[in-house]
């Protein structure tokens, strides 16, 4: 199960709180971090995130740090890649400007995806994966969950995978799901196919390496 991590500072309540956290993720084997400052300016997040990307590297993990949107953040602190918005840039043009400025092409790219059709577009611009939701519902929001059915129609879209692929892995990009996830409801996501789950709170407020734990 693939574990991603969403930072909020503001409700740790600090960044020296924030960096803490996100070595202790990284260190208990989360899969992937987004840093998901959205209100810092521009010279706060980069040093931030230059901060971040070092925390994860002294883990000695192999954790992946990806910034929230900035592909110009992204490049500049030497972090993984970055998380795209449903009304961000595509996934491809991002990635052409990663290769563009670097040289490189390993750039992990994951777009926010909240319907069969933004998943669909995302996966045709080459995205490395999706985080579908909200699926249960978010804490303190109005939006309407989009429930275990929708997950499950994205998981299963198009054609099967080739029968030539061995059984339990499949040819889809991986959707991972966001929205209210829990320990208890992460087993229904595993269920109806999703790839992994995304959180903020509850990768934050526990114990990160039970959490992982007990999820893996």
């Amino acid at each position: 199960m693939i574990l991603y991590y969403i930072t909020d500072s503001r409700q740790l309540g600090s960044h020296e709180l924030l960096l803490e956290k996100i070595a202790e993720a990284a260190a208990a084997g989360v899969d992937y971090i987004q840093l998901r400052e959205r209100d810092l300016p521009t010279r706060q997040l980069e040093m931030l995130s230059a901060e971040a990307v070092a925390a994860v590297r002294r883990s000695g993990s192999q954790t992946k740090l990806l910034i929230n949107s900035r592909v110009d953040v992204a490049l500049a602190v030497g972090a993984d890649g970055v998380h795209l918005r449903s009304n961000d840039m595509a996934a491809s043009e991002a990635r052409a400007i990663w290769a563009e400025s670097s040289g490189r092409t390993d750039c992990v790219i994951g777009v926010s995806c909240h319907s069969l059709h933004d998943v669909l577009s995302a996966e045709g611009h080459g995205a490395d994966f999706v985080v579908f939701g909200p699926v249960f519902g978010k804490l303190g929001s109005t939006e309407p969950p989009l429930g275990l059915a929708a997950l499950t129609q994205v998981v299963n879209r198009g054609n099967p995978p080739d029968p030539k692929v061995e059984a339990g892995q499949s040819l889809r990009m991986p959707v991972i799901a966001l929205g209210g996830v829990t320990l208890a409801s992460a087993a229904d996501c595993a269920r109806v196919g999703a790839a992994g789950v995304a959180a903020i709170r509850m990768f934050q407020e526990r114990k990160i390496s039970e959490i992982v734990g007990r999820l893996k």
